[in-house]
This record gives C-alpha cells, sequence and structure tokens, in this order.
C-alpha cells in the first residue's frame, strides 16, 4: 500500500471516531451578548454545550434496547437558565468550585475576602461565579473549547485568570479538559456541576441506581458543609461505596453527617494519583442497563444527590424533584484554601493548572 493511501486512511479513522461538531445562536442574554450553542455527535453519543456557563445542556445515549434519552438534568430554552441561579445545571463553576469558609483565606501571608452567597461561605465563586458568564467559544477537532479571562479582583480573588475548558467526543467517551494561568498567586479549582439521571432527565428519582466510588475516605464536613480538616474512613459507614451499592439503600440512615446534608453532598478521596487519570465513580442503571464511568486526574470527588431540588424547576420530561439527579464533581477538596494538609489549590504566575475528566457511556444487559 501506498504511503499517501496510509495516511488516507489514518485521517478518515481520526475523522470518524471524533464525534462530528456544529454550532448555532441558543438566544441573547440581557446585556444583548448572544448565547451560542453547539452539538457534538458520534454514532453513539449526542452532546449539546453553550457558552453561557461553558455549561452541558444535554447527553443523549441509548439504552440496552438501543432507545435514546437525555440523561442530564437541563433546559431547551436559555432564559431558564438566565432565571436558575440555584442549581448550576452542567455548569463550570469558577473561580473555585465549591466552598470556601467564611469568604476568606491567606494567600503569601495576604487576607483575601470574597463575595459571599451561601450564608458566610463563598460557594462555587461567590454571587457571580463563571456559571453566569458568557463563555467565548471555538470549534476544535470533536469538541469545542471555552475561554473565559477573570479579571484581578473579581469576586475579590486576587490576579488576571484566563480559563479554558474543552469538550470532545470520542465515540462513547466525553473528555473534559480545563487550564488555567494568572499573573498574581490566587486559586483556582475548576469542575462539573451536571447532574445525571441515567434512567433519563424527568423520569424521577436516582435512587435505584447502582455507585461505585473508588475511595476509601470522605472529607467530613461541619454545620455549614464546610470539611472539617479530618479524613474519615468510609468502611462501616453509608458512605462506603467502595463495591456497587444502590444509592438509596442508606441515604436516609441515622447518621450525623447524612443529616447535616440532607443525602449525600460530600468530598470523597480518590484513591488515585493526582495528575494521572485514574478511577473516581461508576454508576449502573438497572432500569435502562445505563452506565456512566468517570475518570479523572483530580484527588477528590463531590457526590450530591440532589437533596435541595424540590419540583420548583421543570424540563422538557417533566419536574426535577428530590433527588432525581446526582452529581460526581471532580475536583480538589472543598475549603483546601484555609487546610494546608489538602492537596494545594494555589496558582503562581509562570504556571498551569490543569485537569481531565472523562465520561465513558455504555450499556450493561
Amino acid at each position: 500500500m501506498k504511503l499517501w493511501n496510509v495516511i488516507l486512511i489514518v485521517m478518515t479513522s481520526a475523522a470518524v471516531a471524533y464525534g462530528a461538531v456544529s454550532h448555532t445562536d441558543f438566544g441573547k442574554l440581557p446585556d444583548g451578548s448572544t448565547v451560542t450553542i453547539y452539538t457534538l455527535k458520534s454514532p453513539q453519543v449526542e452532546m449539546q454545550v453553550m457558552t453561557f456557563g461553558a455549561r452541558v445542556v444535554s447527553i443523549r445515549t441509548p439504552d440496552r434496547h438501543g432507545k435514546m434519552a437525555n440523561v442530564v438534568l437541563g433546559y431547551d430554552n436559555l432564559e431558564n437558565y438566565i432565571q436558575d441561579n440555584k442549581t448550576y445545571f452542567g455548569v463550570v463553576p469558577g473561580r473555585y468550585a465549591n466552598r470556601i469558609a467564611n469568604g476568606a483565606f491567606s494567600i503569601e501571608g495576604k487576607e483575601i475576602h470574597l463575595s459571599a452567597n451561601e450564608g458566610s461561605n463563598t460557594l462555587h465563586g461567590g454571587k457571580d461565579g463563571f456559571d453566569r458568564r458568557n463563555w467565548t467559544g471555538r470549534e476544535v477537532p470533536g469538541g469545542v473549547e471555552f475561554t473565559l479571562v477573570s479579571p484581578d479582583g473579581d469576586q475579590g480573588f486576587p490576579g488576571s485568570l484566563m480559563a479554558h475548558v474543552r469538550y470532545t467526543l470520542h465515540g462513547n467517551k466525553i473528555a473534559i479538559q480545563y487550564s488555567a494561568t494568572a499573573d498574581k498567586p490566587t486559586v483556582v479549582n475548576l469542575t462539573n456541576h451536571t447532574y445525571f439521571n441515567l434512567s433519563g432527565a424527568g423520569s424521577g428519582t436516582i435512587l435505584n441506581e447502582k455507585l461505585t466510588i473508588f475511595a476509601d475516605k470522605i472529607t467530613p464536613v461541619d454545620a455549614k458543609l464546610i470539611p472539617t480538616g479530618e479524613l474519615m474512613a468510609v468502611a462501616g459507614t453509608p458512605f462506603d461505596f467502595t463495591h456497587p451499592e444502590t444509592i438509596g439503600a442508606r441515604i436516609d440512615a441515622d447518621d450525623e453527617q447524612l443529616k447535616l446534608a440532607r443525602g449525600y453532598d460530600h468530598n470523597w478521596v480518590l484513591n488515585g494519583k493526582i495528575g494521572t487519570l485514574h478511577p473516581a465513580a461508576r454508576v449502573y442503571d438497572p432500569a435502562s442497563g445505563r452506565v456512566l464511568e468517570e475518570d479523572t486526574t483530580e484527588p477528590g470527588v463531590q457526590f450530591y444527590t440532589g437533596n435541595f431540588l424540590d419540583g420548583t424547576f421543570s424540563g422538557p420530561n417533566g419536574k426535577y424533584g428530590l433527588r432525581s439527579g446526582f452529581c460526581l464533581e471532580t475536583q480538589h477538596f472543598p475549603d483546601s484554601p484555609n487546610h494546608p494538609s489538602f492537596p494545594s489549590t494555589e496558582l503562581k504566575p509562570g504556571e498551569t493548572y490543569s485537569s481531565e475528566t472523562t465520561w465513558t457511556f455504555s450499556v450493561q444487559q
């Protein structure tokens, strides 16, 4: 076979393996800026993401009978996303995902005060976090890259930060790659806040789905859901998902940690090595046969069971009631800037923050 034929075959195979990408306008924000929605499509998965919040809008995958359904909670119009400032459906929160206690921390001897938006805590970056920003999008092979510049002092965080989030689709696998640089010492912790329901969004609760988390410890929390700084072994507790267990089996157990969060809303300390892809979680839905496997380079994953969903918000297929979706937010630990024993989230000038998480979808008969 001639060389150029070999090259052509390789290029053609790569083009087929990567998902096709298209984009269109999704509406306008109150400031008049246009929101663009991107569709990534492969033979196994169809995914939509948009510039507003760099968020996942939908992921359609087949069940064991080949029937496609959207397995993430969200809306079919921009107006609902604008009005909903509580759920964080599908967003990339930032500059610091999860909680920072009392909206404050010190960096290089300087006390930093942040925008507080959950009592005294800063949650997911503050009152005007990355979830409320219209990122800039551009197509890349098999996906889209979103870029956002967060100015010095944004929500109190020091330094101008340039953040990138890249979504790519390759067959049945979605890869999310994060990177950031800053011109002053700062902290950064990026994740994705998609709510999954493998039976289909709006189909009811996620309590019968079976979960494995590849972690032997959690970071227990206080009454404000801030880590105490301890590491707690999961063995013998309702937090032991080292083997497949139904999400709802122990969610209402007589356990102080569960009572504080009204269910699961905790950070698991993953067993893998930071900086290399390792298993975070696996979820199997007996009703549909769908399977989600999550790998990450991060040290932790926040498992959240939609404890504050109450039916106020509805999608195309019905209301989103209590525990109708779960999140698996790969991350550095909550409140890390105030816990020197936790893996550091500090980013200095000249360094590049980088992180990757993958979602792989399949079916089990």
